[in-house]
């Protein structure tokens, strides 16, 4: 099957078959799409319009396509439809998502939705879930999953995972508890099927199972996740009992949030926005990034300031066009520094000796220096510019560079070891902290070379 392609067209033609109520033709319409088209498709329309979809397609597919579309245009469903009509849609999503979608109601409209489901089973799997910290792997993970006691016999743990296998989506582990729910390890399909029908599971399930605790951060459960190529991993609580399961598709939505976070404090965009939220929610997350690089750019205005005789030099006056691009260099330097230690840091890669990493930074930091300084020094000579200013330029270049890069690096491993996110360190922090010693250094190597 290809992908689905939603173009103006088709857009326009649901809108007419809405607007029209022309429910059997728009069902034909839709009665194929993938549920997850179905979200891009509700994500087009009006909120009046997505609720009239929701409401017309059959729960089974809807309540999936709820799950995938954006948080705030869900929310904004849910308040046009009734407790009943949320509770239907509930009822045919995982524990996970379920829990999800609660969590976006008021907490007066989450007990009226969970008392219209009928399945006393998903609504305590809803409850446990909604008691972890939604940042936990007890918060993302899910409640079904396919498990069996370690004393039955070949045959009767087929009949158990036949059974079980009906109320979950996706099988994919098969895990061995034993008479107290602990985690044991994990079953072997090829195992299963090639064993003899009266052997017991415990004599052919594999003991060693990654697995993380309920309190572990989503970070830690998505690095392991990753390390491991797990398509799904187990939880346990403190007593190693085995309360549930999180798949890849969950920690792919982890990792694509982490990386839109970083992605804004690395823009200098200090809490979760989008393009549509509020102005007020939009200056708060912007105004204290520039207010900092405000309070950079005062402090290089009283660097200059105390630089004042030097620029009263009249052979000297050229390094006052040469500001911008020290401030630039040294914040382009850091920046590329910062930006593949964060990296680093977030993929777990980040290893060996400090001092080890700083003999590299300034190694690469002195080659790549070198090279921008020979360039400084023959436009210098085009310019007939006196060999001595280009050649103090130059070395004060390769110096901020040097510093810049090692403010870069060392600047987000600190951070991260003081349990501080280090993508902050590649926005206006590390840019701004660049500028104002890039600067300083700059017009003092000056001073002692061309004044002294």
């Amino acid at each position: 099957m290809g992908t689905f392609q939603i173009d103006t067209p088709f857009l326009e033609t649901i809108k007419s078959l809405i607007e029209q109520g022309e429910d059997t033709p728009l069902k034909r319409k839709l009665k194929s799409i993938h549920y997850a088209d179905i979200a891009e498709i509700i994500e087009h329309l009006s909120i009046d319009e997505a609720t009239y979809i929701i409401k017309l397609l059959k729960s089974e597919t809807t309540a999936d396509a709820l799950a995938e579309v954006d948080p705030d245009t869900r929310e904004r469903i849910l308040e046009n439809l009734s407790a009943k009509e949320i509770a239907k849609e509930v009822a045919e999503l995982d524990s996970d998502d379920a829990t999800d979608l609660i969590l976006e109601l008021p907490e007066a409209r989450q007990e009226k939705v969970m008392s219209q489901i009928q399945d006393d089973e998903h609504v305590k799997d809803i409850r446990e879930l909604l008691k972890y910290d939604e940042n936990t792997a007890g918060g993302l993970m899910a409640k079904e999953l396919v498990k069996v006691e370690e004393n039955l016999s070949v045959l009767k743990c087929l009949n158990e995972m036949r059974a079980q296998a009906e109320h979950v989506t996706r099988v994919h582990s098969i895990y061995v508890v034993d008479q107290s729910n602990t985690l044991k390890g994990r079953l072997s399909l090829k195992d299963l099927i090639t064993a003899n029908s009266r052997d017991k599971v415990k004599d052919i399930y594999i003991p060693n199972v990654d697995f993380v605790t309920v309190d572990q951060n989503n970070e830690e459960v998505a690095k392991i996740m990753s390390k491991y190529d797990l398509e799904a991993i187990p939880v346990v609580n403190k007593k190693k009992e085995l309360v549930g399961r999180i798949t890849i598709d969950d920690i792919v939505d982890v990792i694509k949030e982490e990386a839109e976070k970083d992605y804004q404090l690395a823009a200098g965009i200090s809490n979760d926005v989008e393009a549509d939220d509020t102005i007020y929610e939009l200056v708060k997350a912007r105004l204290p990034w520039l207010f900092l690089g405000l309070l950079g750019g005062l402090g290089s205005v009283f660097i200059l300031q105390d630089f004042e005789s030097v620029m009263e030099q009249p052979r000297l006056r050229n390094l006052f066009f040469y500001t911008p691009l020290i401030a630039a260099m040294a914040g382009n330097v850091g920046v590329q520094s910062s930006a593949i230690i964060v990296q680093g840091l977030a993929n777990d890669t980040v290893k060996g000796s400090p001092l080890n990493r700083l003999i590299k930074e300034i190694g690469l930091s002195l080659i790549n220096g070198f090279a921008l300084a020979l360039v400084i020094i023959i436009f210098g000579l085009i310019i007939n510019q006196e060999l001595l200013v280009s050649l103090t330029i130059a070395g004060s270049m390769m110096l901020v560079i040097v510093v810049a890069a090692l403010i870069g690096t060392f600047v987000p491993i600190i951070l991260d070891k003081r349990g501080i996110d280090p993508a902050i360190a590649t926005g206006p922090f590390i840019t701004t902290a660049n500028d104002i010693f890039g600067i300083f250094l700059f017009f003092y190597i000056a001073k002692l070379i061309l004044i002294l």
